[in-house]
């Protein structure tokens, strides 16, 4: 049930109730010779208050004259016991019981509806000395106000919950975005500066050795082909990655850039999640190593050791972030933790947010000797 169907049943509910009492008691109270114009100006002055006050409610705010619309539904409910034969607030109590406990705090409605219940009682026994009927006219005011305030906290309950459903709603589209957008970032950004590699290597080698051209052309295209299933794949939301799969391709990938790599990894069975993670963090680090690096040498390498795998990739090139590649790009070496207050741009933030959501950590610092080590570290 949405929010419009809960405050219209409420709203029919709630006035059912108060034209019910309202006409029971203008019926019973008019039936006397001088009592219709007192009983009507009564009814009209407890069901006008009323209604102000609920509608109010159903809204969750309180009405613009509060509290003086209480104050005048109190009054409508009692001053008639004075003017109006056999006690007209048994009759009308119950609403301004409901008033009472949607806009006043427990601690204090809850006392304030006890003493009604015991009035309306009281002043039927008196009338009637009969304690069925004012036991029934007494509690009628404690239930009947607990039933409108009930419908009016289903009514609000059901507003929040709406409001909430549409919160997560957004959030679940911004979440979507943010991993479309870091996937494509991760995912392309390697393959797309492979192309690029690869398309200059081709063109340099075009007129001396057409052969080698050829066979660069060659590998353009699978690299071409292998980035446009990445993009199907980010578009499914499916990205299961292999380790072992990344750091051959990325191997293969240095070596036929003119980077000597070589890889060392032990052998052990990952969670998906840790798996996935060390995946992403070689191809972010093969890519800084071809866009941001002079590196001839680089190293994969991983160990296992009290329960956590351990991925170490070192390269010998990294360039100082004060200088023209450091100014150009942001996505370059960082000198400290991924998400320390120095943390670089988008693609190394991405693999720290991808190791902390495997339990993990990743750091990426200079190394002593001019180069730049990557370092993550997952549950095994």
């Amino acid at each position: 049930m949405n929010s419009s169907s809960a405050q219209r049943l409420a709203r029919a509910l709630i006035t059912t109730v108060s034209v019910a009492y309202s006409l029971i008691g203008l019926i019973y109270f008019a039936s006397g010779p001088r009592n219709g114009f007192v009983a009507s100006a009564a009814v009209i002055g407890v069901v006008v208050t009323h209604y102000l006050n609920m509608r109010a409610g159903l809204r969750g705010e309180r009405p613009p004259l509060f509290p003086l619309t209480l104050v005048l539904q109190a009054l409508a409910t009692y001053v008639p016991d004075y003017l109006l034969p056999n006690g007209w607030s048994a009759v009308s109590a119950p609403m301004l019981a409901g008033t009472l406990l949607v806009f006043l705090p427990l601690r204090w409605s809850g006392p304030l509806v006890g003493a009604m219940t015991l009035w309306a009682g009281g002043t039927i026994f008196a009338w009637s000395a009969n304690p069925v009927i004012a036991l029934f006219y007494g509690l009628s005011v404690s239930t009947t106000g607990a039933m409108i305030y009930a419908m009016v906290r289903f009514v609000r309950v059901t507003v929040d919950l709406e409001h909430a459903r549409a919160e997560l709603a957004e959030a679940a589209v911004l979440k979507e975005r943010l991993r479309i957008s870091r996937d494509l970032h991760d995912g392309l950004g390697r393959s797309l500066t492979a192309i690029a590699l690869k398309g200059d290597l081709a063109a340099r080698l075009m007129d001396r050795d057409p052969a080698a051209a050829r066979g660069e052309v060659g590998e353009l295209v699978q690299v071409a082909r292998e980035a446009a299933q990445d993009v199907r794949q980010v578009a499914r939301g499916y990205r299961e990655l292999s380790l072992a799969s990344e750091v051959d391709r990325a191997v293969a990938l240095l070596e036929s850039s003119g980077v000597g790599c070589q890889a060392h990894l032990v052998d052990a069975a990952l969670p998906r999640q840790s798996e996935a993670a060390l995946a992403w963090g070689v191809r972010e680090a093969v890519t800084n190593v071809l866009r941001h690096s002079s590196a001839t040498t680089c190293t994969i390498s991983t160990s296992l050791k009290d329960g956590r795998l351990r991925l170490e990739v070192v390269n010998d090139g990294a360039r100082d972030l004060d200088g023209p590649a450091g100014a150009r790009d942001r996505d370059g070496p960082l000198d400290g933790p991924l998400d320390g207050p120095e943390g670089g741009g988008s693609g190394l933030t991405g693999v720290a947010e991808r190791a902390a959501q495997a339990g993990g950590t990743a750091t990426a610092s200079a190394t002593g000797t001019g180069g730049f080590r990557l370092t993550m570290e997952v549950p095994a």
